[in-house]
Protein backbone atom coordinates (compact mmCIF):
# COMPACT_ATOMS: atom_id res chain seq x y z
CA UNK A 1 0.00 0.00 0.00
CA UNK A 2 1.40 3.42 -0.72
CA UNK A 3 -0.05 6.77 0.72
CA UNK A 4 0.86 10.10 1.56
CA UNK A 5 0.71 10.35 5.26
CA UNK A 6 0.70 13.38 7.61
CA UNK A 7 2.44 13.46 11.20
CA UNK A 8 -0.34 14.45 13.95
CA UNK A 9 -0.34 17.28 15.62
CA UNK A 10 0.78 16.61 19.51
CA UNK A 11 -2.88 16.80 20.88
CA UNK A 12 -3.74 13.34 22.65
CA UNK A 13 -0.09 12.13 21.76
CA UNK A 14 -0.13 9.05 23.69
CA UNK A 15 -3.76 7.30 22.46
CA UNK A 16 -2.98 9.07 18.70
CA UNK A 17 0.69 7.67 18.58
CA UNK A 18 -0.30 4.03 19.69
CA UNK A 19 -3.18 4.38 17.19
CA UNK A 20 -1.02 5.81 14.44
CA UNK A 21 1.85 3.63 15.44
CA UNK A 22 -0.42 0.71 14.97
CA UNK A 23 -1.88 1.21 11.90
CA UNK A 24 1.20 2.31 10.17
CA UNK A 25 2.53 -1.46 11.33
CA UNK A 26 -0.51 -2.78 9.95
CA UNK A 27 -0.18 -0.95 6.44
CA UNK A 28 3.15 -1.30 5.79
CA UNK A 29 2.83 2.44 4.38
CA UNK A 30 5.52 4.42 1.98
CA UNK A 31 5.25 8.07 2.27
CA UNK A 32 5.91 10.50 -0.10
CA UNK A 33 4.41 10.34 -3.87
CA UNK A 34 4.71 7.51 -6.12
CA UNK A 35 6.61 8.32 -9.02
CA UNK A 36 4.97 8.43 -12.58
CA UNK A 37 6.48 8.55 -15.74
CA UNK A 38 5.59 11.94 -17.55
CA UNK A 39 3.52 11.65 -20.27
CA UNK A 40 4.62 11.45 -24.06
CA UNK A 41 4.14 15.29 -25.83
CA UNK A 42 0.97 15.31 -27.81
CA UNK A 43 3.03 17.77 -30.67
CA UNK A 44 2.95 14.54 -33.47
CA UNK A 45 5.57 16.76 -35.87
CA UNK A 46 8.69 18.36 -35.77
CA UNK A 47 8.23 21.55 -37.58
CA UNK A 48 5.25 23.88 -38.19
CA UNK A 49 5.87 24.10 -41.93
CA UNK A 50 2.82 22.90 -44.28
CA UNK A 51 4.15 21.27 -46.69
CA UNK A 52 7.75 20.64 -45.34
CA UNK A 53 10.74 19.13 -46.32
CA UNK A 54 9.85 18.58 -50.13
CA UNK A 55 13.45 17.85 -51.87
CA UNK A 56 13.47 14.69 -49.08
CA UNK A 57 9.87 13.13 -50.27
CA UNK A 58 11.08 13.78 -54.01
CA UNK A 59 11.71 10.35 -54.68
CA UNK A 60 15.21 11.85 -55.59
CA UNK A 61 17.29 11.85 -53.06
CA UNK A 62 17.14 11.12 -49.19
CA UNK A 63 13.97 9.80 -48.10
CA UNK A 64 12.78 10.01 -44.81
CA UNK A 65 11.24 6.93 -43.08
CA UNK A 66 8.77 8.09 -40.28
CA UNK A 67 8.34 5.99 -37.17
CA UNK A 68 11.76 4.49 -37.65
CA UNK A 69 14.49 4.71 -34.98
CA UNK A 70 17.71 4.35 -36.30
CA UNK A 71 20.14 1.11 -35.87
CA UNK A 72 22.42 0.55 -32.93
CA UNK A 73 25.58 0.94 -35.34
CA UNK A 74 23.92 3.98 -36.76
CA UNK A 75 26.83 4.80 -38.91
CA UNK A 76 27.04 1.05 -40.96
CA UNK A 77 24.48 3.47 -42.85
CA UNK A 78 27.35 5.30 -45.01
CA UNK A 79 28.89 1.89 -45.92
CA UNK A 80 32.92 2.45 -45.21
CA UNK A 81 34.65 0.00 -43.54
CA UNK A 82 37.25 2.21 -42.56
CA UNK A 83 35.02 4.27 -40.23
CA UNK A 84 33.13 0.74 -39.04
CA UNK A 85 36.72 0.25 -37.86
CA UNK A 86 38.06 3.35 -36.80
CA UNK A 87 34.38 3.50 -34.65
CA UNK A 88 35.20 -0.06 -33.07
CA UNK A 89 38.51 1.19 -32.39
CA UNK A 90 37.05 4.27 -30.23
CA UNK A 91 34.53 2.22 -28.46
CA UNK A 92 37.26 0.14 -27.61
CA UNK A 93 39.99 2.73 -26.12
CA UNK A 94 38.42 5.72 -25.49
CA UNK A 95 38.87 6.97 -22.04
CA UNK A 96 36.41 8.87 -21.57
CA UNK A 97 34.04 6.20 -22.28
CA UNK A 98 35.70 3.98 -19.55
CA UNK A 99 35.69 6.94 -16.79
CA UNK A 100 31.76 6.89 -17.70
CA UNK A 101 31.67 3.29 -17.40
CA UNK A 102 32.99 3.13 -14.28
CA UNK A 103 30.96 5.77 -12.43
CA UNK A 104 28.58 4.00 -13.53
CA UNK A 105 29.47 0.97 -11.56
CA UNK A 106 30.41 3.20 -8.91
CA UNK A 107 27.04 4.30 -8.75
CA UNK A 108 25.31 0.98 -9.09
CA UNK A 109 27.38 -0.41 -5.87
CA UNK A 110 25.55 3.08 -4.12
CA UNK A 111 22.46 1.78 -5.14
CA UNK A 112 23.33 -1.70 -3.30
CA UNK A 113 24.76 -0.55 -0.22
CA UNK A 114 21.67 1.55 0.10
CA UNK A 115 19.70 -1.55 -0.47
CA UNK A 116 21.44 -3.05 2.43
CA UNK A 117 19.91 -1.03 4.96
CA UNK A 118 16.55 -2.77 4.32
CA UNK A 119 17.60 -5.65 6.21
CA UNK A 120 18.99 -6.64 9.65
CA UNK A 121 22.50 -5.55 10.51
CA UNK A 122 24.32 -8.78 12.03
CA UNK A 123 27.44 -7.80 13.93
CA UNK A 124 29.92 -10.15 15.96
CA UNK A 125 31.50 -8.37 19.23
CA UNK A 126 34.33 -9.60 20.86
CA UNK A 127 36.17 -8.34 23.79
CA UNK A 128 38.65 -9.10 26.68
CA UNK A 129 40.41 -7.00 29.03
CA UNK A 130 41.42 -6.65 32.96
CA UNK A 131 39.17 -4.12 35.10
CA UNK A 132 39.42 -3.20 38.93
CA UNK A 133 36.09 -1.43 40.69
CA UNK A 134 37.36 1.66 43.10
CA UNK A 135 36.16 0.80 47.02
CA UNK A 136 34.35 4.19 46.66
CA UNK A 137 32.07 2.12 43.90
CA UNK A 138 31.97 -0.75 45.52
CA UNK A 139 31.81 0.21 49.21
CA UNK A 140 32.67 -2.23 51.84
CA UNK A 141 33.09 -5.23 49.64
CA UNK A 142 35.97 -5.32 48.10
CA UNK A 143 36.78 -6.99 44.79
CA UNK A 144 40.30 -7.94 43.10
CA UNK A 145 41.15 -7.15 39.87
CA UNK A 146 40.05 -9.20 37.29
CA UNK A 147 40.60 -10.71 33.99
CA UNK A 148 37.06 -10.97 31.68
CA UNK A 149 36.15 -12.65 28.18
CA UNK A 150 33.11 -12.13 26.22
CA UNK A 151 32.18 -12.92 22.87
CA UNK A 152 28.69 -12.64 20.79
CA UNK A 153 26.59 -11.69 18.17
CA UNK A 154 23.88 -8.53 18.09
CA UNK A 155 21.27 -7.51 15.23
CA UNK A 156 19.82 -4.54 14.48
CA UNK A 157 17.10 -3.57 12.71
CA UNK A 158 15.00 -0.08 11.89
CA UNK A 159 11.43 -0.65 11.54
CA UNK A 160 11.14 0.70 8.29
CA UNK A 161 7.56 1.23 8.64
CA UNK A 162 6.91 4.59 7.08
CA UNK A 163 8.77 3.59 3.95
CA UNK A 164 11.67 5.97 3.77
CA UNK A 165 14.57 3.94 3.70
CA UNK A 166 12.69 1.66 0.69
CA UNK A 167 12.54 5.56 -0.82
CA UNK A 168 15.99 5.59 -0.21
CA UNK A 169 17.15 3.03 -2.04
CA UNK A 170 14.68 3.95 -4.67
CA UNK A 171 16.28 7.31 -4.57
CA UNK A 172 19.35 5.47 -5.58
CA UNK A 173 18.28 3.53 -7.92
CA UNK A 174 17.25 6.12 -9.98
CA UNK A 175 20.89 8.18 -9.69
CA UNK A 176 22.43 4.82 -11.19
CA UNK A 177 19.91 5.14 -14.04
CA UNK A 178 20.79 8.19 -14.87
CA UNK A 179 24.94 7.46 -15.18
CA UNK A 180 23.07 4.40 -17.06
CA UNK A 181 22.13 7.58 -19.87
CA UNK A 182 25.08 9.44 -18.97
CA UNK A 183 26.96 6.41 -20.27
CA UNK A 184 24.71 5.72 -23.12
CA UNK A 185 25.16 9.78 -23.73
CA UNK A 186 28.44 9.14 -23.71
CA UNK A 187 28.60 6.59 -25.83
CA UNK A 188 26.39 8.76 -28.44
CA UNK A 189 28.96 12.05 -27.93
CA UNK A 190 31.49 9.67 -28.91
CA UNK A 191 30.25 7.87 -31.88
CA UNK A 192 29.11 11.29 -33.61
CA UNK A 193 32.59 13.09 -32.36
CA UNK A 194 34.03 10.03 -34.68
CA UNK A 195 31.87 10.46 -37.60
CA UNK A 196 32.13 14.23 -37.65
CA UNK A 197 36.12 14.17 -37.73
CA UNK A 198 36.37 11.58 -39.98
CA UNK A 199 34.01 13.52 -42.52
CA UNK A 200 36.24 17.04 -41.88
CA UNK A 201 38.91 14.48 -42.69
CA UNK A 202 37.40 13.80 -45.82
CA UNK A 203 35.87 17.33 -46.72
CA UNK A 204 39.48 18.44 -45.98
CA UNK A 205 41.42 16.41 -48.44
CA UNK A 206 38.77 16.75 -51.17
CA UNK A 207 39.19 20.35 -50.67
CA UNK A 208 43.15 20.05 -50.92
CA UNK A 209 42.54 17.83 -54.13
CA UNK A 210 40.23 20.46 -55.26
CA UNK A 211 42.70 23.09 -54.51
CA UNK A 212 45.72 20.74 -55.93
CA UNK A 213 43.79 20.94 -59.45
CA UNK A 214 43.81 24.75 -59.46
CA UNK A 215 46.90 25.19 -58.51
CA UNK A 216 47.87 22.55 -62.08
CA UNK A 217 45.52 25.38 -63.76
CA UNK A 218 47.15 28.02 -62.99
CA UNK A 219 50.72 26.53 -63.59
CA UNK A 220 49.11 26.04 -66.79
CA UNK A 221 47.80 29.38 -67.25
CA UNK A 222 50.98 31.29 -66.41
CA UNK A 223 52.87 28.51 -68.72
CA UNK A 224 50.61 29.54 -71.75
CA UNK A 225 50.98 33.68 -70.50
CA UNK A 226 54.62 33.29 -70.59
CA UNK A 227 54.30 31.79 -74.14
CA UNK A 228 52.33 34.70 -75.28
CA UNK A 229 54.66 37.16 -73.45
CA UNK A 230 57.98 35.83 -75.21
CA UNK A 231 55.90 35.63 -78.75
CA UNK A 232 55.03 39.54 -77.85
CA UNK A 233 51.14 39.21 -78.02
CA UNK A 234 50.72 39.63 -74.43
CA UNK A 235 51.89 42.59 -71.57
CA UNK A 236 53.90 41.85 -68.75
CA UNK A 237 51.14 43.06 -66.99
CA UNK A 238 49.51 39.93 -68.07
CA UNK A 239 52.51 37.60 -66.77
CA UNK A 240 52.02 39.52 -63.58
CA UNK A 241 48.32 38.68 -63.20
CA UNK A 242 48.88 35.17 -63.48
CA UNK A 243 51.80 34.55 -61.71
CA UNK A 244 49.42 36.42 -58.68
CA UNK A 245 46.55 34.26 -59.40
CA UNK A 246 48.89 31.34 -58.52
CA UNK A 247 50.29 32.67 -55.55
CA UNK A 248 46.94 33.95 -54.42
CA UNK A 249 45.67 30.02 -55.16
CA UNK A 250 48.59 28.89 -52.95
CA UNK A 251 47.31 30.14 -49.52
CA UNK A 252 44.54 28.00 -49.98
CA UNK A 253 46.57 25.05 -49.09
CA UNK A 254 48.01 25.57 -45.81
CA UNK A 255 44.32 25.84 -43.78
CA UNK A 256 43.36 22.95 -45.41
CA UNK A 257 46.18 21.05 -44.58
CA UNK A 258 46.11 22.09 -40.90
CA UNK A 259 42.33 21.05 -40.76
CA UNK A 260 43.21 17.57 -42.24
CA UNK A 261 45.81 17.53 -39.27
CA UNK A 262 43.66 18.27 -36.21
CA UNK A 263 41.19 16.24 -37.84
CA UNK A 264 43.51 13.35 -37.52
CA UNK A 265 45.00 14.49 -34.27
CA UNK A 266 40.99 14.43 -32.93
CA UNK A 267 40.54 10.59 -34.06
CA UNK A 268 42.98 10.14 -32.38
CA UNK A 269 42.31 11.03 -28.80
CA UNK A 270 39.15 9.87 -29.71
CA UNK A 271 40.32 6.34 -30.00
CA UNK A 272 42.03 6.75 -26.99
CA UNK A 273 45.90 7.01 -28.67
CA UNK A 274 48.56 9.30 -28.89
CA UNK A 275 48.30 11.29 -32.16
CA UNK A 276 51.68 9.74 -32.66
CA UNK A 277 51.05 6.43 -32.08
CA UNK A 278 48.16 5.90 -34.56
CA UNK A 279 46.77 7.39 -37.72
CA UNK A 280 43.57 7.10 -38.68
CA UNK A 281 42.80 6.03 -42.39
CA UNK A 282 42.77 8.46 -45.20
CA UNK A 283 38.81 9.24 -45.11
CA UNK A 284 37.24 9.86 -48.34
CA UNK A 285 34.12 11.60 -49.65
CA UNK A 286 34.01 9.22 -52.75
CA UNK A 287 34.34 6.00 -50.91
CA UNK A 288 31.18 7.30 -48.21
CA UNK A 289 27.80 6.40 -48.93
CA UNK A 290 25.06 8.71 -48.32
CA UNK A 291 22.19 7.37 -46.18
CA UNK A 292 19.41 7.12 -48.76
CA UNK A 293 16.54 6.60 -46.32
CA UNK A 294 17.10 8.19 -43.31
CA UNK A 295 14.64 7.04 -40.01
CA UNK A 296 12.77 9.55 -38.53
CA UNK A 297 11.41 8.79 -35.00
CA UNK A 298 7.74 10.04 -33.56
CA UNK A 299 8.22 12.84 -31.28
CA UNK A 300 6.40 10.45 -28.68
CA UNK A 301 8.99 7.84 -29.23
CA UNK A 302 12.25 10.61 -29.18
CA UNK A 303 11.03 11.57 -25.85
CA UNK A 304 11.71 7.88 -24.68
CA UNK A 305 14.76 6.74 -26.21
CA UNK A 306 16.95 9.98 -26.39
CA UNK A 307 19.75 9.41 -23.48
CA UNK A 308 19.98 13.54 -22.15
CA UNK A 309 16.38 13.02 -22.32
CA UNK A 310 15.85 9.55 -20.11
CA UNK A 311 18.96 11.20 -17.85
CA UNK A 312 16.85 14.23 -17.27
CA UNK A 313 13.91 11.99 -16.41
CA UNK A 314 16.00 9.69 -13.69
CA UNK A 315 16.71 12.61 -11.95
CA UNK A 316 13.39 13.35 -11.96
CA UNK A 317 12.36 10.52 -10.53
CA UNK A 318 15.15 10.40 -8.14
CA UNK A 319 13.74 14.06 -6.87
CA UNK A 320 10.60 12.21 -6.33
CA UNK A 321 11.82 9.92 -3.94
CA UNK A 322 13.33 12.54 -2.06
CA UNK A 323 10.42 13.78 -1.28
CA UNK A 324 9.54 10.70 0.48
CA UNK A 325 12.68 10.23 2.41
CA UNK A 326 12.03 13.76 3.72
CA UNK A 327 8.64 12.77 4.61
CA UNK A 328 9.88 10.42 6.61
CA UNK A 329 12.19 11.46 8.42
CA UNK A 330 8.93 13.70 10.43
CA UNK A 331 7.78 10.53 12.11
CA UNK A 332 9.37 8.43 14.63
CA UNK A 333 12.03 5.90 13.79
CA UNK A 334 12.21 2.82 15.98
CA UNK A 335 15.09 0.63 15.90
CA UNK A 336 15.08 -2.96 17.24
CA UNK A 337 18.10 -4.63 18.97
CA UNK A 338 19.02 -7.93 20.09
CA UNK A 339 22.29 -9.65 21.66
CA UNK A 340 23.47 -12.61 22.76
CA UNK A 341 27.28 -13.17 24.28
CA UNK A 342 28.92 -15.58 25.95
CA UNK A 343 31.23 -14.22 29.10
CA UNK A 344 33.23 -15.55 31.82
CA UNK A 345 36.29 -14.35 33.83
CA UNK A 346 38.32 -17.26 33.01
CA UNK A 347 38.83 -19.12 29.80
CA UNK A 348 38.83 -22.68 31.47
CA UNK A 349 34.95 -21.62 32.36
CA UNK A 350 34.29 -19.54 28.79
CA UNK A 351 31.79 -21.78 27.65
CA UNK A 352 29.71 -22.49 30.41
CA UNK A 353 25.93 -22.13 30.77
CA UNK A 354 26.06 -19.91 33.41
CA UNK A 355 28.42 -16.94 31.22
CA UNK A 356 25.59 -16.65 28.98
CA UNK A 357 23.56 -13.59 28.22
CA UNK A 358 21.16 -11.65 25.71
CA UNK A 359 19.31 -8.54 25.76
CA UNK A 360 15.99 -7.61 23.30
CA UNK A 361 15.69 -3.85 23.18
CA UNK A 362 13.46 -1.82 21.18
CA UNK A 363 14.44 2.16 21.29
CA UNK A 364 12.18 5.27 19.69
CA UNK A 365 13.37 8.39 18.85
CA UNK A 366 10.59 10.91 17.69
CA UNK A 367 11.15 14.61 16.29
CA UNK A 368 9.62 16.99 19.11
CA UNK A 369 11.23 20.31 18.01
CA UNK A 370 13.60 21.26 15.51
CA UNK A 371 13.04 25.03 14.61
CA UNK A 372 11.61 23.79 11.25
CA UNK A 373 13.89 22.17 9.51
CA UNK A 374 12.74 19.03 9.03
CA UNK A 375 9.49 20.47 7.17
CA UNK A 376 12.18 23.16 5.41
CA UNK A 377 13.81 20.15 4.23
CA UNK A 378 10.56 18.51 3.02
CA UNK A 379 9.73 21.44 1.08
CA UNK A 380 13.10 22.04 -0.33
CA UNK A 381 12.55 18.14 -1.46
CA UNK A 382 9.15 19.44 -3.32
CA UNK A 383 10.76 22.33 -5.03
CA UNK A 384 13.83 20.27 -6.35
CA UNK A 385 10.60 17.73 -7.91
CA UNK A 386 9.19 20.91 -9.77
CA UNK A 387 12.29 21.95 -10.81
CA UNK A 388 13.63 18.28 -12.20
CA UNK A 389 10.01 18.29 -14.13
CA UNK A 390 10.77 21.69 -15.89
CA UNK A 391 14.53 20.63 -16.58
CA UNK A 392 13.31 17.19 -18.24
CA UNK A 393 10.02 19.06 -20.02
CA UNK A 394 12.53 21.22 -21.38
CA UNK A 395 15.20 18.60 -22.53
CA UNK A 396 12.37 17.62 -24.50
CA UNK A 397 11.63 20.85 -26.10
CA UNK A 398 15.15 21.47 -26.85
CA UNK A 399 15.24 17.73 -28.67
CA UNK A 400 12.29 18.70 -30.72
CA UNK A 401 13.93 21.88 -31.58
CA UNK A 402 17.20 19.95 -32.76
CA UNK A 403 15.46 17.63 -34.82
CA UNK A 404 13.47 20.15 -36.59
CA UNK A 405 16.81 22.04 -36.94
CA UNK A 406 18.45 18.89 -38.94
CA UNK A 407 15.15 18.70 -40.99
CA UNK A 408 15.17 21.76 -42.33
CA UNK A 409 19.32 22.07 -42.22
CA UNK A 410 18.96 18.64 -44.76
CA UNK A 411 16.31 19.85 -46.86
CA UNK A 412 18.48 23.24 -47.95
CA UNK A 413 21.32 20.69 -47.68
CA UNK A 414 20.27 19.42 -51.04
CA UNK A 415 18.84 22.67 -52.94
CA UNK A 416 22.25 23.94 -51.92
CA UNK A 417 24.41 20.94 -53.72
CA UNK A 418 21.68 21.37 -56.47
CA UNK A 419 22.76 24.86 -56.78
CA UNK A 420 26.48 24.21 -56.51
CA UNK A 421 26.43 21.63 -59.11
CA UNK A 422 24.58 23.96 -61.10
CA UNK A 423 27.15 26.61 -60.53
CA UNK A 424 30.22 24.34 -61.00
CA UNK A 425 28.60 22.94 -64.59
CA UNK A 426 28.33 26.80 -65.62
CA UNK A 427 31.86 27.72 -64.67
CA UNK A 428 33.24 24.30 -65.82
CA UNK A 429 31.44 25.42 -69.85
CA UNK A 430 32.59 29.25 -68.88
CA UNK A 431 36.07 28.47 -68.62
CA UNK A 432 36.86 25.66 -71.16
CA UNK A 433 34.86 28.76 -73.97
CA UNK A 434 36.96 31.16 -72.51
CA UNK A 435 40.28 29.34 -72.77
CA UNK A 436 39.25 28.62 -76.50
CA UNK A 437 38.71 32.38 -76.99
CA UNK A 438 42.04 33.15 -75.38
CA UNK A 439 43.83 30.63 -77.60
CA UNK A 440 42.47 32.49 -80.72
CA UNK A 441 43.24 35.73 -79.16
CA UNK A 442 39.30 36.89 -79.02
CA UNK A 443 40.19 37.55 -74.86
CA UNK A 444 42.69 38.98 -72.99
CA UNK A 445 44.01 36.96 -70.01
CA UNK A 446 42.10 38.50 -67.30
CA UNK A 447 39.51 37.62 -68.46
CA UNK A 448 40.86 33.72 -68.00
CA UNK A 449 41.85 34.52 -64.68
CA UNK A 450 38.61 36.15 -63.88
CA UNK A 451 36.85 32.67 -65.07
CA UNK A 452 39.50 30.26 -62.87
CA UNK A 453 38.50 32.40 -59.88
CA UNK A 454 34.92 31.69 -61.03
CA UNK A 455 35.45 27.72 -61.40
CA UNK A 456 37.69 27.70 -58.03
CA UNK A 457 34.62 29.10 -56.13
CA UNK A 458 32.33 26.68 -57.40
CA UNK A 459 34.71 23.57 -57.54
CA UNK A 460 35.36 24.45 -53.84
CA UNK A 461 31.72 25.17 -52.75
CA UNK A 462 30.80 21.98 -54.38
CA UNK A 463 32.81 20.07 -51.94
CA UNK A 464 31.90 21.79 -48.66
CA UNK A 465 28.14 21.47 -49.81
CA UNK A 466 28.64 17.75 -50.30
CA UNK A 467 30.90 17.58 -46.71
CA UNK A 468 27.53 19.46 -45.16
CA UNK A 469 25.07 17.41 -46.33
CA UNK A 470 27.01 14.33 -44.69
CA UNK A 471 27.50 15.97 -41.48
CA UNK A 472 23.55 17.19 -41.59
CA UNK A 473 23.01 13.42 -42.15
CA UNK A 474 25.22 12.75 -38.65
CA UNK A 475 23.74 15.23 -36.85
CA UNK A 476 19.89 13.60 -37.88
CA UNK A 477 20.91 10.28 -36.27
CA UNK A 478 22.52 11.67 -33.10
CA UNK A 479 19.59 14.02 -32.87
CA UNK A 480 17.30 11.44 -32.79
CA UNK A 481 19.02 9.38 -30.05
CA UNK A 482 21.48 6.93 -32.34
CA UNK A 483 21.16 3.83 -31.00
CA UNK A 484 18.24 2.48 -28.68
CA UNK A 485 18.41 3.06 -25.16
CA UNK A 486 19.40 0.57 -22.22
CA UNK A 487 15.83 -0.96 -21.01
CA UNK A 488 16.86 -2.93 -18.13
CA UNK A 489 17.39 0.08 -15.72
CA UNK A 490 17.50 -0.49 -11.99
CA UNK A 491 14.71 1.90 -10.89
CA UNK A 492 12.42 0.82 -14.12
CA UNK A 493 12.98 -3.05 -12.36
CA UNK A 494 10.01 -3.08 -9.65
CA UNK A 495 10.44 -6.92 -8.76
CA UNK A 496 12.01 -5.96 -5.49
CA UNK A 497 15.27 -4.99 -3.85
CA UNK A 498 18.20 -6.43 -5.44
CA UNK A 499 19.88 -8.67 -3.10
CA UNK A 500 23.15 -7.71 -1.16
CA UNK A 501 26.18 -9.63 -1.93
Amino acid sequence: MKSEMNPMPFTSLPARASIALAAALLAACTVGPDYQRPAAPETTAYTDISEPLASLHDGKGQQLAAGQNPDADWWSGFHSAALDSTMQQALAGNRSLVAAEATLAQAREAANASAGSLYPQVSLDAGAGRQKYGAQFLGPQAVPPFTYYSVGPSVSYLLDYTGGQRRAVEQQRALADYQVFQLQAARLSLTGNVAQQALAMASARAQIAAAQELLDEDRKNLSLVQTAFAAGSVTRVDVLSAQSQLANDQTLLPPLRQQLSVARHALAILAGKAPADWMPPDFDLEQLQLPQTLPLSLPSELAHRRPDILAAEAQLHAATASVGVATSNLYPQINLTASLSQGSTSLSQFFDASGTAWGLAAGLSAPLFDGGTLRAQRRGAQDATRAALANYQQAVLQSFGQVADVLTALDHDTEQLTAQKNALDSAQANLDLTRQSYSVGNVGVLQVLDAERQYQQARLGYVRAQAQRYQDTTLLFLALGGNAPVGNTLAANQSGIAPGP
